[in-house]
């Protein structure tokens, strides 16, 4: 992947993002109406309200990962609450340990990151993100890691020995991205733990 293809990798992704969040939100919106006037109650309900929930937090987190990102900032309280809403919809427990606004381009650095230590953890685990100066540090930890060699490997340089599946993409995105704002990943690995920085 060279520059051009991140690039247009962003696009298809914003669009895809902002098509979806629309039909989402009002779906949403459609649910909190029914549940106003007490139309439908039961565990069928909490399940269409838990999913549609999930849905609409992972493409607000793609929406970053995936999607064109400036220099504008993004708030602690704003970054936050995404994580939280993500954190609900699957197994991660997600520190953002960082006070001050970031650039967008920098969290959609850290988000890939996050989806790269995701992609370790089935099983679930902790994921901190913290900076110094200007370094990021993004750490997964978890009792059981499910490490495929080849990916973490490849990850600082963005060439791998094997074609990636759809599901292993932000291995891809990360070092490109990272690449295109004059970062570079590096990567470390323990049987317990996986950290990238950049």
């Amino acid at each position: 992947m060279g520059a051009s293809d991140v690039n247009l990798a962003e696009l298809i992704g914003s669009r895809i993002c902002h098509d979806l969040i629309s039909p989402i939100g009002a779906i949403t919106n459609g649910l909190e109406l029914l549940e106003m006037v007490g139309a439908v109650q039961g565990p069928e309900m909490e399940l269409i309200s838990g999913s549609v929930g999930s849905a609409g937090a992972r493409i607000r987190f793609f929406r970053v990962a995936f999607g064109s990102a400036s220099d504008q900032p993004l708030g602690r309280t704003e970054v936050v609450e995404l994580l939280k809403d993500v954190e609900k919809a699957g197994r991660l427990r997600i520190s953002w340990n960082l006070t001050e606004p970031v650039p967008r381009n920098q969290v959609k650095l850290a988000f890939l990151a996050v989806m790269c230590c995701e992609n370790a953890m089935p099983f679930g685990g902790e994921v901190e993100i913290e900076t110094q100066g200007d370094a990021w540090t993004v750490t997964g930890v978890a009792d059981k890691l499910n490490l495929n060699t080849g990916l973490w490997k490849g990850i600082g340089s963005g060439r791998f020995t094997e074609k990636l599946s759809p599901a292993q993409v932000q291995f891809a995105l990360l070092p490109d991205t990272a690449s295109t704002m004059g970062r570079r990943i590096t990567a470390e690995t323990t049987a317990t733990q996986v950290t990238l920085r950049f």
